[in-house]
């Protein structure tokens, strides 16, 4: 087995599900058995390491790889330690087959963590390292559910020259993704009996209206936007809760969609232009953004110096714009350029049966050796 594998199958192993997806005190809830875990592998290979506290029982671990010269510049490598829920317990028990490792957390993101640290391990043990350059691994939590680890990193203070966020992109360079805002519609209504219910105001019948108008008008609108990496914005309605017997007129309806943002759009225009879309055909609404913090479009210029060398080693001619949001955003608005890459597919992300292939995970690893030992 190679020391890639065995250090993914170990991390595959220590259940590092996302406590906002779990009941109170869930034993697989919590990143905190993988973030002593990466630790202990961390120091074995003399690295420093630190814990930043960002919830009780829940901290950002920071490896960090010292230039022996005075440090000029600092890199992150950033992937996030935190996986979806489980499907059935067999996804804690990693099975290598075919080239593929399979469990939990195999490409998003464990496949990253363990290309990244292997990769920061590898130059420390060697004599290649950059003068001038401080690496920083940094494994963060709460990635899946509200970026805490990110946002907590960004409120810190941290600075740096290009963080690299591990995702599974297929091992291309990623320079823009779109934002995210959860936006919830309110309706009210009048309730009634349900034999009269000409004496009341059916609040699901209003909002009935407002999800074929999303759907359909301000879905067609949105199409007619685009950006080069990102193509169109879109809008999904995504869940709706009303009424609370068939015999009683329902007074109120919720319904909650997932609205993807590019560049040049923000909370507020959206709002705007879906208020007045509203006002424009007869329609009333609450409307809330549910977030609990911005999820910002990312949009890192590639002519930057590192970002520019980076995709060069990638044997990249072009950027690449990926739909979904990440990490890379936050510390982007935090001031940190940003681009996202890792092994793995997207894809086999959150399945029943999420891989990564082995090979992925070595050219990762390599490709990372190669972008560190040019630095300077």
């Amino acid at each position: 087995m190679l020391p890639i594998e065995k250090l993914l199958r170990q991390l595959i192993s220590i259940p590092s599900v996302n406590p906002g997806f779990l009941p109170a005190n869930h034993p697989h809830g919590g990143e905190e058995r993988v973030a002593d875990f990466l630790a202990t592998t961390a120091t074995q290979a003399n690295l420093d390491v630190e814990f930043k506290n960002v919830f009780s029982r829940r901290a950002n671990v920071l490896v960090r790889l010292l230039p022996p010269k005075k440090i000029k510049k600092r890199v992150w490598l950033a992937p996030h330690m935190d996986t979806v829920g489980l499907a059935d317990e067999h996804q804690l028990h990693p099975v290598t087959k075919h080239g593929r490792v399979y469990g939990r957390g195999a490409c998003d993101t464990k496949g990253s963590i363990a290309a990244m640290l292997a990769a920061v391990m590898q130059i420390s043990r060697s004599k290649s390292r950059p003068r001038h350059t401080e690496i920083i691994f940094a494994a963060l939590v709460d990635e899946e559910n509200g970026q805490a680890g990110s946002r907590a990193l960004v409120a810190s203070g941290a600075k740096g020259d290009l963080a690299i966020v591990g995702e599974p992109t297929r091992l291309q360079v990623v320079t823009a993704h779109k934002g995210d805002l959860w936006l919830q519609f309110e309706t009210r209504g009048k309730s009634a009996h349900g034999s009269r219910p000409d004496l009341g105001r059916n609040a699901v019948h209003s909002m009935s209206r407002i999800v074929d108008l999303l759907e359909t008008t301000y879905a067609a609108q949105l199409r007619r936007r685009t950006h080069p990496l990102l193509g169109q914005p879109t809008i999904s309605v995504g869940s709706i809760h009303g009424g609370s017997q068939p015999n009683i007129v329902p007074a109120h309806c919720v319904i909650s969609a997932d609205r993807r943002t590019i560049p040049d759009e923000s909370e507020s225009s959206v709002r705007t232009e879906i208020r007045s879309l509203l006002r424009k055909h007869g329609l009333q609404a609450t409307l809330l953004n549910t977030k609990s913090a911005p999820c910002l479009p990312l949009e890192t210029d590639p002519r930057l110096p590192l970002v520019k060398s980076f995709l060069r080693l990638a044997g990249q001619r072009k950027p690449l714009g990926v739909n979904y949001f990440c990490d890379a955003s936050i510390l982007s608005a935090g001031g940190i350029p940003s681009v996202v890459f890792g092994p793995g597919d997207i894809a086999q992300a959150h399945t029943a049966d999420e891989w990564i292939s082995l090979r992925s995970l070595e050219q990762a690893s390599a490709l990372l050796v190669r972008f560190i030992e040019s630095l300077p």
